[in-house]
């Protein structure tokens, strides 16, 4: 009998094989929420080509979606409370489906623009719920691993959503890969009602004399998340009209973009084999990795080889991004699974949103030369404060919360 039988009232979270099934529901669905966020990306120039609208205009897709998400992840959470785990989820990915139609028939910039926002109120829901979700399937000392392999899904988003989509979109045409799109959040969500199981909501942390000090904790992985996002998305958001201006021509513009990408799956593989017992060490070496390569791309930049080579060592660390911050919040038990999930969903979303918006601000203003510097700036204020709050991220297991004595083992 396939796990998504089980009913939600006796269901209990077992060890990661026996949740494989709901987990790989999991990644997969997240996988398909993080392509759609950014699937104009490498498209930029087909779309501002096609819809008559600049670069910059069209790259504000990115940002009205992820401003969408920023604004209602918390808000909507709260409100869907009390709803089925499992409905919920099935819905946001129903109503990914229908953003994606829309977008691909869409006539106009402004209809594009109206479902992308309706998609944005889908993904507030979504990442909000599926971290929570994820932390629930498996027994509390395993929430780790299981976060870090369901945030595979999303990291193969950002590593290899763009730059399939992208070289779909150059072979046959932008909207073709909403097409395309549309196809696999379907499966995603009929795979998703098979195999993931129904599991209760609830889990609010007790209120005893370290709820502070673990709100507090949670408050501090929340900036640091927002920062790094922010940092990335200013640049990333970019990155096919920065190659495109490196030299690279446009038909190579998505198999470069899939093999830079790829690298990223050795960052995510990284992080999901050390999480629970250093995060504190990975999260410093994944922020350091960010930062250096983004540096580099704006010292090579407009060299077509360095620029390339920095890339992918950008990607290499980004690749663990998601995992890292994920787990580190829920580490911190500074709130509810399904709250904790909405600050991750909601400061990520910031930072995208406020990137992208950045980005273009900065492309049009000082220029493309200077988009790597800032957003190298970004990625190193978040490792500052990566650094100066230790009980946020600390050492140890994954399973101990900030302020305990699982905090004082060392790295």
């Amino acid at each position: 009998m396939p796990p998504s039988r089980a009913d939600a009232a006796g269901w209990q979270p077992g060890d990661v094989r026996e949740a494989a099934g709901g987990l790989f529901a999991l990644a997969l669905a997240t996988f398909v929420a993080v392509t759609t966020e950014l699937v104009p990306v490498g498209l930029l120039p087909l779309i501002s080509d096609d819809l008559d609208v600049s670069e910059s205009l069209a790259g504000l897709l990115v940002t009205a979606y992820a401003f969408m998400v920023a604004a209602l992840a918390l808000p909507l959470t709260s409100a869907t409370r009390r709803l089925p785990r499992k409905s919920l989820l099935l819905g946001t990915l129903v109503v990914y489906t229908v953003s994606n139609v829309i977008v691909a028939l869409a006539p106009t910039f402004a209809v594009v623009a109206t479902a992308r926002a309706l998609g944005g109120a889908a993904h507030a829901v979504f990442f909000s719920v599926s971290i929570g979700y994820a932390s629930r399937l498996v027994r509390p000392h395993l929430a780790g691993r299981a976060l870090a392999l369901v945030t595979l899904g999303a990291s193969a988003g950002f590593i290899l959503g763009v730059p399939l989509s992208t070289s779909l979109g150059t072979a046959v045409g932008w909207r073709t890969t909403f097409v395309v799109l549309t196809v696999v959040c379907a499966v995603a969500c009929g795979l998703t009602a098979w195999l993931l199981p129904s599991v209760p909501g609830g889990g609010t942390p007790p209120a005893d004399a370290a709820r502070g000090a673990r709100r507090t904790a949670l408050a501090q992985v929340s900036t640091a998340n927002a920062l790094a996002y922010l940092g990335h998305f200013t640049v990333y958001t970019y990155i096919s009209v920065l190659l495109l201006a490196a030299g690279l021509a446009t038909a190579a513009l998505g198999p470069a973009l899939l093999l830079i990408g790829a690298l990223g799956l050795v960052g995510a593989a990284f992080a999901a084999a050390r999480l629970d017992v250093r995060l504190r060490q990975t999260t410093v070496i994944t922020l350091s990795v960010v930062a250096a390569g983004v540096l580099a791309l704006g010292v090579a930049f407009p060299g077509t080889v360095g620029t390339l080579a920095a890339a992918a060592v950008w990607s290499i660390g980004f690749g663990a991004v998601a995992a890292v911050f994920q787990t580190a919040a829920i580490r911190t038990r500074g709130a509810s699974p399904d709250v904790v999930g909405a600050l991750v969903n909601a400061t990520a979303n910031i930072g995208i949103g406020g990137g992208a918006a950045l980005g273009a601000l900065v492309l049009d203003g000082a220029g493309i030369d200077v988009l790597p510097y800032t957003g190298a700036v970004l990625v190193v204020a978040a490792l500052v404060v990566v650094l100066v709050t230790r009980r946020a991220f600390p050492g140890g297991r994954a399973d101990a919360a900030p302020g305990t004595a699982g905090d004082a083992a060392g790295e």
